[in-house]
């Protein structure tokens, strides 16, 4: 068996479809956490992707629109030790981009911590919606 195939075999991939609702925010926490608890990753990486999936569902549900179904979708792909997280919503007004600091902001910090734990993000627009993006288990450039 080549490396390549054994990466890809050892890849676990979910994809979870929640209410559009800020309710979604503590389920979409318990099912990524007891899905990526089995050891195979360091406890810090769980803990920033369990970080970073509550802050991108939070922002689809207060920024975007729902999928043409009424749903935020997460999907995430495992290859330890990295994570690759998803979050798919039916778009907003504005393009996600993290806001410049401020100290009494009671907002607004959501998508400078998910920069500041991934190794990297992004943004992509797709015919049905918008999808946010964050690997996580790498050097971070911020972290350097």
């Amino acid at each position: 068996m080549t490396q390549t195939k054994k990466k890809q075999m050892d890849a676990r991939v979910r994809t979870v479809r929640l209410a559009w609702t800020l309710e979604s925010v503590p389920e979409i926490r318990k099912t990524l956490v007891d899905d990526l608890s089995d050891g195979s990753l360091p406890l810090n990486v769980v803990h920033e992707a369990e970080t970073v999936v509550c802050e991108l569902v939070a922002n689809a549900v207060r920024h975007a629109k729902p999928l043409p179904d009424g749903s935020v979708r997460v999907h995430w792909k495992v290859r330890a030790p990295r994570v690759e997280l998803e979050v798919t919503d039916g778009g907003g007004e504005q393009i996600p981009a993290p806001r410049p600091p401020a100290t009494w902001a009671p907002a607004g910090r959501g998508l400078r911590i998910v920069r500041s734990m991934a190794h990297e993000w992004g943004v992509s627009d797709e015919r049905q919606g918008r999808t946010v993006w964050a690997a996580l288990g790498g050097p971070s450039r911020r972290r350097a």
